[in-house]
């Protein structure tokens, strides 16, 4: 027996709106991502973290405050290389637009 050709073009059509939904799909995913806006909130977790895993750093003590794409670093440090690295990353983390470096470096106390 043969078909009537009339299933033929319903399947075709059936996997076509498949296809096409899932492409819609996909694309609002992507543009949902692209609009998430980067929060001062968020900049100031990721600069706190890339500061508190920094073996150079040891940033866990420093504060981070951000507003509007603004970083301030406060804290204090031992070493001025441990200051002047914890601005560098936190200028390399998105959606920093500058960098505030208020970290003091300790005194050293003299001994023996």
């Amino acid at each position: 027996m043969r078909s009537t050709g009339v299933q033929w073009p319903v399947k075709m059509i059936n996997r076509a709106c498949i296809s096409l939904l899932v492409i819609l799909a996909l694309a609002s995913v992507c543009l949902a991502k692209e609009k998430q806006p980067l929060t001062d909130g968020i900049i100031t977790d990721q600069v706190s973290i890339k500061l508190a895993n920094d073996q150079v750093v040891k940033g866990g003590a420093l504060q981070v405050d951000v507003k509007q794409g603004v970083v301030t670093l406060s804290g204090q440090v031992e070493l001025q290389k441990q200051k002047d690295r914890a601005a560098t990353l936190a200028k390399k983390v998105k959606g920093v637009k500058q960098v505030i470096n208020n970290i003091t470096l300790r005194e050293q106390k003299g001994g023996r």
